[in-house]
């Protein structure tokens, strides 16, 4: 194989790596997807998720905001 077509494959790899998978769709349905990423961040940068509570405030608010509590049935407990 040549160089170029080692090229165009490996870019055509990547291209198809960047469709949102299904996992992706989910979270960009709650409308909440920015507050979600800023949380996992938080999370994967401090490992405790009590040094998160105003990102988990943030989502949580986010999340009442677009009515995804009765879409999941989810409750505050």
């Amino acid at each position: 194989m040549s160089n170029n077509a080692e090229k165009t494959t490996a870019a055509a790899a990547v291209e198809d790596d960047d469709e949102p998978d299904e996992w992706d769709k989910r979270i960009f349905s709650t409308g909440c997807a920015d507050e979600n990423a800023k949380l996992t961040d938080c999370y994967y940068e401090k490992k405790d998720w009590r040094a998160c509570k105003q990102e988990m405030e943030t989502f949580r608010a986010c999340w009442k905001k677009q009515g995804n509590e009765k879409r999941t049935d989810s409750k505050d407990v």
